[in-house]
C-alpha cells in the first residue's frame, strides 16, 4: 500500500537528542540531560521549518536559451523552530559552555544534536513518516517579547546529514538504487 499520508502540525512530533561520542555530544547530552531543560520532546512548537537546498549549477550553450545540462552542487540542510518558552536550553545548545555565568575559558566545543521529526496520522495506524536530521548545530537564537502576544524564542539550526524513514508497520521503505559501475 503506497505511503500517501497527509498531516497536520498536530500529527508531528519534534525530538531533539545527542547523539555521538565526540566532545560535541557530550555537551549536548550534559544540557539536554538537565531536569530543568527536559527538551528531549521539545513542547510549545508553533513552526518547524526543515529546508534542503542543494546548488544545482546550470550549464548554458552559446546561442542557446535553455540550459543543456544541470550539475548537483553543495547540498544545505537548515531549518527554524518557534518555541512558545523560555529556560535557556535552547541558548545553551547555541552557545554550549559560553552560556555559563562562570568564565569558561576558550576553545570549548558547540554542541552538537540529531532531531529525529516524527509524522504519523492517528486514522492510519502503522504508518509514519520519520525525517532523521543528524549533527544539527544551532546558529542563532531570538527572542520576541510582544506587548500583548506570547514570548517566542526562535532558534536557526544547520546539520550535515538527513535520512528519511517512511514506514509501514515493521518495514521501513528505502528505495533499491542501482550499483555504481
Amino acid at each position: 500500500m503506497p505511503l500517501n499520508d497527509v498531516y497536520s502540525g498536530a500529527d508531528g512530533t519534534l525530538v531533539l537528542i545527542a547523539a555521538g561520542t565526540d566532545a560535541e555530544s557530550a555537551d549536548a547530552t550534559a544540557i539536554t540531560s538537565l531536569e530543568a531543560f527536559t527538551i528531549a520532546d521539545v513542547g510549545r512548537v508553533t513552526g518547524v521549518e526543515l529546508h534542503v537546498d542543494t546548488d544545482l549549477r546550470e550549464f548554458h550553450e552559446v546561442g542557446r536559451r535553455h540550459a543543456t545540462s544541470l550539475h548537483p552542487g553543495n547540498i544545505h540542510i537548515w531549518g527554524t523552530i518557534d518555541r512558545a518558552y523560555v529556560n535557556g536550553a535552547l541558548l545553551y545548545l547555541l552557545l554550549g559552555r559560553g552560556a555559563s555565568p562562570n568564565n569558561v575559558s576558550e576553545p570549548y566545543p558547540q554542541p552538537a544534536l540529531a532531531m529525529n521529526l516524527v509524522f504519523q496520522n492517528p486514522a492510519v495506524p502503522g504508518h509514519r513518516s520519520v525525517i532523521d536530521v543528524v549533527d544539527i548545530k544551532l546558529e542563532n537564537w531570538a527572542v520576541r517579547m510582544p506587548e500583548d502576544e506570547f514570548v517566542m524564542e526562535k532558534v536557526r539550526f544547520r546539520a550535515l546529514r538527513i535520512d528519511v524513514r517512511d514506514q509501514e508497520g515493521t518495514e521501513i521503505r528505502v528505495p533499491t538504487f542501482p550499483s555504481a559501475a
